[in-house]
Formats: C-alpha cells, sequence, structure tokens
C-alpha cells in the first residue's frame, strides 16, 4: 500500500530524514517510534505531500503522492489541530469533511452516534466551536473526523497525547478495529511505547531521520525498545530485519 523510495528531506546542511526503502502492506498498522527530532512529522508530512522530498518518493496504493491527488479520496490523517476550522462547531467538522468525501449527514449522524462513548458527553452537543474546545476534545474531533468515509490509508500524529486516560482505552480500541480490516493501513506516530506496543502489529523505530529498527510485534517487543531507549543496546547497531511473527 505504501512504499518509500531512497527518500530524504534536508534543510540546509541539515539532512532531517533519510530512508532507502521502507514498506507497508494493505491491512497493517504500524506505530513509528523515536525521540524528539528523528524525523516522524517530516515523514508524516511527506506521506501527505504537505512539504517536498529533496531526492526520493513516496507511493500509496501505486500513486505517487507528490506527483498526483489521486491518492487523497483513500487517504485520511489528523496530525495537529491546524487542520481543523476553528468557527465551525464540530458537527458542522464533520458534515464538511462528510461532504468533501462523499458522505451524507445520515452517514455521519450515524458515525457520530458510533463514537458517542469516545466523546464521553463533551464535544459533541455542547454547541461549542472547535476554537473553544480543550486540546483534548479537539483532538478527538480531528480523530473521528480522519474516519469518515472508511479511508484504506489513517495517519494519526501523537493521537494519544492531551487525551485522559479513559479516552486512551477507548482510542485503543477504535485503532484496533481499524486494523482488523486487511485492506485498512493504519499509520501511527507516538512517544508512549506502551500504547504503541498494545496496537501496532509493527514497529518502526526512527532516530536521526534513519530507520534504525524495524520489527513484528512480539511479546518481547516493548523491552527491546525500552532497552534501546535506556541506552543499554548498541545505539549504531545495524538495522534489524524485519522479523515475522512467529
Amino acid at each position: 500500500m505504501i512504499e518509500i523510495t531512497n527518500l530524504s528531506k534536508q534543510y540546509a546542511d541539515t539532512k532531517v530524514l533519510d530512508i532507502d526503502h521502507l514498506e507497508i502492506p494493505a491491512g497493517q498498522a504500524v506505530g513509528l517510534v523515536g525521540n524528539n527530532g528523528a524525523g516522524k512529522t517530516t515523514l508524516f508530512s511527506l506521506l501527505l505531500d504537505l512539504i517536498q522530498p529533496t531526492t526520493g518518493y513516496i507511493t500509496t496504493n501505486q500513486v505517487r503522492v507528490d506527483e498526483s491527488e489521486d491518492w487523497k479520496p483513500f487517504t485520511s490523517a489528523f496530525v495537529d489541530e491546524s487542520f481543523l476550522i476553528g468557527y465551525l462547531t464540530p458537527e458542522e467538522y464533520f458534515y464538511f469533511i462528510g461532504e468533501l468525501r462523499g458522505q451524507n449527514k445520515a452517514d455521519i449522524d450515524a458515525l457520530m452516534e458510533k463514537h458517542l462513548e469516545f466523546f464521553n458527553g463533551e464535544a459533541i452537543g455542547q454547541k461549542k466551536y472547535l476554537r473553544d474546545l480543550s486540546k483534548g476534545n479537539q483532538k478527538k474531533v480531528g480523530i473521528i473526523a480522519a474516519l469518515i468515509g472508511s479511508p484504506k490509508v489513517v495517519i494519526l500524529d501523537e493521537p494519544f497525547a492531551n487525551l485522559d486516560p479513559s479516552t486512551q482505552i477507548r482510542l485503543k480500541k477504535i485503532i484496533k478495529e481499524l486494523a482488523e480490516d486487511s485492506e485498512t493501513t493504519v499509520f501511527i506516530s507516538s512517544h508512549d511505547l506502551i500504547h504503541v506496543t498494545e496496537v501496532a502489529q509493527r514497529v518502526v523505530l526512527l532516530e536521526k531521520g534513519r530507520v534504525v529498527m524495524d520489527m513484528m510485534k512480539d511479546a518481547g517487543t516493548f523491552a527491546q525498545l525500552e532497552q534501546y531507549f535506556m541506552g543499554i543496546s548498541e545505539s549504531h547497531a545495524p538495522v534489524a530485519q524485519l522479523q515475522e511473527e512467529e
């Protein structure tokens, strides 16, 4: 579904991303982890054609994202609150995005009803503009809006940040349900290793723009990541080979 080839992004003399090759098949939930400055947001920005690569390219379902907009109908994302329209209420925002994605009012009402528990009596039905909501409630709206129209590629940047524990649990349930669809690819970045290893089927670790670890999740994945970030493992070890679950 997603293929990255000879991709790099450089600002002046600083190369912030450098990935030779990375392939993510349809139906896989991938967790992207790394310290600040690792290149996670840069990668997502390139996936969404928000910035141009210095070298290389990304294809999504065989469409080059920097050369065509044909990837947009089946791709959805929530990167941060700047994607929202502050002068709309959550309901108005959902209807607006729904119209763009060919959904009618009944479709959007059904989606909101399905995720009422996720909103926990907040945001929906409050007659508040998005700009007046808390960061957590803005994030809830952005995440659910990313599900409108059943996209085949869903990109979520730090979705667990600013959410209370109850909402984080509900979000993990939503992501796991998405991952059960063999045609839906979910790409999540997070600083929370526990959340990532709970919802992802595969974990990719970036360090200074390079992939230094790429593994299918198993019982030892969290411990391996924890060891890496504690500095116990060798910091210049070669890229780990992708290992299939047994």
